[in-house]
């Protein structure tokens, strides 16, 4: 199976190849995935941890079909480095706010997984990235947060985020996302609905 024959597979779940290193491809949700995943069983059998159960269940079963190995960001400790490799694949960077940028998901990236292919696949099909945020002179990223809580000289705020989003203030973020993700014009060709960035906000609200 190809490269190209992996992207089509992918597909009709909602899925894409975000970026590839050598034998490893990096898996995330594109503008339908909300559609598919709302109608699975693990949406809708009220279950503990949706998401990652439907990731496991999708991208193990390719991953037996393509004999590679899966990995999640959900197993650990310890984790598996998908920050590093996603880096290592040219198509993310890190943004002036600190999180991961994607050349087409901006900042709404949502890895789901990635496969360990048993060898090397061509990239054929992916295209060349180049870092968004080199062009974008207005950055509005970097003054979105109401809080302060992102920045690339600090570490991510984790508490003020969290006391901002249960105040009446943070309603807007937990409705439709975090101002941050939003404000990147990458992002906003994404097409990430209200309705997945709400679930998503609940879920890392607690």
């Amino acid at each position: 199976m190809t490269v190209l024959d992996i992207s089509d597979t992918l597909r009709p779940h909602g899925l894409f190849i975000m970026g590839q290193d050598g034998v490893r491809i990096l898996i995330g949700t594109d503008a339908e995935w909300w559609n598919v995943f709302t109608s699975s069983p693990e949406f809708n059998d009220q279950v503990k941890d949706p998401v990652d159960r439907w990731s496991k269940r999708i991208l193990g079963d390719l991953a037996t079909r393509l004999g590679a190995q899966a990995f999640f960001p959900s197993d650990g400790p310890p984790y598996a480095p998908f920050i590093a490799w996603a880096l290592a694949t040219g198509r993310f960077w890190q943004s002036p706010t600190g999180m991961m940028v994607h050349d087409t998901a901006g900042l709404m990236i949502s890895i789901r997984g990635a496969l360990e292919l048993p060898t090397p696949h061509a990239s054929t099909g992916i295209p060349k990235a180049i870092n968004p945020c080199d062009s974008c002179a207005a950055r509005p990223c970097v003054s979105a947060c109401p809080v302060d809580a992102l920045s690339a000289d600090m570490a991510y705020d984790v508490p003020a985020c969290k006391t901002y989003l249960a105040a009446p203030g943070g309603a807007d973020c937990m409705a439709q996302g975090c101002r941050v993700r939003r404000a990147c014009p990458i992002s906003q060709s994404f097409a990430r609905s209200d309705a997945q960035s709400a679930f998503h906000m609940k879920a890392f609200r607690g």
